[in-house]
């Protein structure tokens, strides 16, 4: 059956194709409306209506594919009829599936030569594909797609390109190594296909891909699928194609309306604090957070993993087995956040992902509409947050006219909402567990725990699952306010007993003292006062696991600069914290990070001694526990501070060695009569 679909596509009459010394603007280009494309497509309502072969129709059942999208249906039509095909549409809108069935048509599984060609711009675009037309060719016997692609040992690629693979799939500079090697021919191949070609000439591939098409033969067919269509682009098309066919869906946004475009108005200091709060709220399967640079994307998803948000990064400094490691925990369920870069993520299919963030404005509008088509696709429901600074408010008008389709404003969550979310999706967690099958040696074991019923036995069952996340902190308006600790009591001095030459002085009558002199006073104007300045939502307390502002530092935390050895009052202890005068740590960092990592009040921290390795913290005795419990793996200077109590009171800091006297330099005298003659000149 398929050996009969191949040959009415191969009886179809094909045109002259031109030579390649034309000109671009010799070359005739047809473009025919969206009207026209759908009414080629106009009694395509599923796959059974295309009569595909057997085996073709039994791949597309197991995967579930049942409808075509419109650029499929569009698409399949006049590429069975062996024209040439320009497909504009948004990323998300099939159009892998729209050019891989026609080239599974048309190839020859007998013949072990490669019959058809594939160009992506990125090494997971190259896999995913290659994925893709293997799963709808797996009842096809004898047909392999392979993927080529850079950042893998090319030892690989040689032997299975040296089997049966009809179908290449490859990046630009691959397949040049390829083709300079001797090991991939293409002098067989009658489909060439330009997946992404906005993208590839976006990242300077144009004279690699005029290469390639240069070795295929005239009589290929050719199909060139773009999102937009630049100048460049245009030019190929004149070039390298014959009277193309032009699908363009209709559509009144750029972007897929399952999406949910949503953005936020935080400033450039606080996105990091923002983003963590965003992502402990949201419902998600998998979020897609893009970053500009490869070490913004690094610093992201280890600031991230630091706030107790399980994520990874996937940047072009990765190797490609990493990455690919990367993408098969995501694709698994076992990653929910993936920080990446635009070029990294190009093309990236995950069914999983439903949740996309700009956390830095996209250069061009292009960029972000291929940003948040990673979501949203082939019908699935998506949602995309765009974070802005207050001045950006005229980009996001841009975006808005661009993509057709209105943002609406995300409320930044409070406190109170994230330690709610937090507590719900453990709850929810814990419910999903009522399901399971196999519970029932665990119930042995509930019983055994119930014939010494404890009151704390369900809280200490809890506190047994949550782990070592930073325990939940109530501060609902209508529950009772966290206790606060006690301010430390002042000591009032008690002046010492008067000494007997001092009771006998003040026994004897003293002289009335002169009346100085009255000195002028200088009345200043009063000073202005302060013009107060409105709150950033980031300002109020961070529940632990997440970072906030910088806390206010106390009077009394301060280098101790006359080395004098400080002495702790009733009631509270010295802690030793593992970072120091050799890190350049200030004060203020230190209160921040044990203030919002071990959720204490500023005022329950006193003296700080910065050592040269280390730095000695007074603090309330009632909080010790609570700093030595949840600062053991906090970062600051990238150092851990490892809080650990110290008994007694803090010896003093040695003074620092003495420097060694600068030595005189003391020039050489010889004893007299054994100077070295002169030498003179002849």
């Amino acid at each position: 059956m398929v050996q009969n679909c191949l040959l009415l596509c191969d009886c179809t009459p094909t045109m002259p194709r031109p030579s390649r010394l034309d000109s671009p603007q010799s070359i005739p280009m047809t473009t025919e409306s969206p009207q026209s494309s759908a009414t080629l497509a106009a009694g395509v309502t599923s796959f059974a209506d295309l009569q595909f072969a057997p085996e073709i129709a039994r791949a597309l059942d197991d995967l579930g594919f049942a409808v075509p999208t419109p650029v499929q249906a569009q698409s399949i039509v006049p590429l069975r009829s062996g024209r040439d095909v320009v497909v504009r549409a948004q990323t998300g809108t099939g159009k892998t599936a729209a050019f891989a069935l026609p080239v599974l048509e048309k190839l020859r599984p007998a013949d072990a030569s490669v019959q058809a060609l594939v160009l992506v711009p990125t090494r997971e675009l190259a896999v995913q594909v290659a994925q893709a037309i293997s799963g709808l060719a797996q009842h096809l016997p004898g047909v392999r797609a392979v993927a080529i692609y850079g950042g893998e040992v090319i030892s690989k690629q040689f032997y299975a390109l040296r089997g049966a693979a009809q179908v290449v799939v490859g990046t630009p500079g691959r397949v040049i190594d390829h083709l300079e090697r001797g090991t991939l021919r293409l002098d067989q191949v009658r489909m060439a296909v330009l997946d992404e070609a906005d993208e590839m000439l976006r990242m300077g591939f144009a004279e690699d891909v005029e290469a390639i098409l240069q070795r295929v033969p005239n009589e290929r067919q050719m199909v060139l699928c773009s999102a937009t269509m630049p100048e460049e682009i245009a030019r190929i098309a004149r070039q390298y194609l014959r009277t193309p066919h032009v699908v363009e869906v209709a559509q009144t946004t750029r972007t897929a309306l399952t999406v949910e475009q949503r953005y936020v108005v935080v400033p450039l200091e606080k996105k990091v604090e923002a983003l963590a709060r965003i992502l402990a709220c949201e419902e998600f399967a998998a979020a897609l957070v893009f970053a500009r640079t490869r070490m913004f994307c690094a610093e992201l998803a280890e600031l991230l993993a630091e706030r107790g948000i399980a994520a990874e990064a996937m940047h072009g400094d990765l190797a490609q087995s990493a990455r690919d490691a990367v993408l098969r925990r995501l694709r698994h369920g076992q990653l929910r956040v993936l920080v990446a870069t635009d070029v990294a993520a190009r093309g990236l299919d995950v069914d999983l992902i439903d949740l996309v963030v700009n956390v830095e404005t996209p250069d061009s509008a292009d960029t972000y509409v291929h940003r948040i088509g990673r979501t949203g696709r082939a019908g699935r429901t998506g949602k995309s947050i765009l974070f802005l600074t207050p001045r950006q408010e005229r980009r996001l008008r841009e975006l808005e006219r661009f993509t057709g389709q209105p943002m609406t404003h995300l409320p930044l969550p409070t406190p109170e909402e994230v330690e709610r979310a937090r507590v719900n999706r453990f709850v929810a967690a814990v419910q999903r567990q009522f399901e399971r099958d196999d519970l029932q040696p665990f119930r042995q074991v509930a019983e055994e725990l119930w014939k010494n019923p404890h009151p704390d036995l369900a809280a200490s069952l809890v506190a047994l699952a949550w782990g070592d996340r930073p325990p939940p902190q109530w501060s609902e308006p209508s529950a009772a306010p966290i206790r606060q600790a006690a301010p430390v009591p002042v000591p009032v001095p008690v002046a010492p007993p008067p000494k007997p030459f001092q009771a006998a002085r003040a026994a004897q009558p003293m002289a009335p003292a002169p009346v100085p002199a009255p000195v002028p006073v200088q009345v200043r104007a009063p000073a202005p006062a302060p013009v107060p300045t409105r709150p950033s939502p980031l300002d109020s307390p961070v529940p632990s696991g997440t970072r906030g502002p910088l806390a206010p530092v106390p009077v009394s935390a301060q280098p101790n600069p006359d080395n004098q050895q400080p002495r702790a009052p009733e009631g509270r202890v010295w802690l030793s914290l593992g970072v120091g005068k050799r890190n350049h740590v200030e004060p203020a960092e230190l209160v921040e990070a044990m203030c919002q990592n071990a959720q204490i009040p500023p005022r329950s921290i006193g003296t700080l001694l910065i050592r040269d390795t280390y730095t000695l913290a007074d603090v309330d005795a009632a909080v010790a526990a609570a700093c030595m419990a949840r600062l053991v793996k906090v970062r600051v200077k990238t150092r851990f501070l490892n809080p650990r109590l110290l008994e007694g009171e803090p010896e003093p800091e040695p003074p620092p060695p003495p420097r060694k006297p600068r030595a005189i330099k003391q020039e050489f005298s010889q004893p007299p009569g054994t100077e070295r003659p002169k030498r003179v000149k002849k």
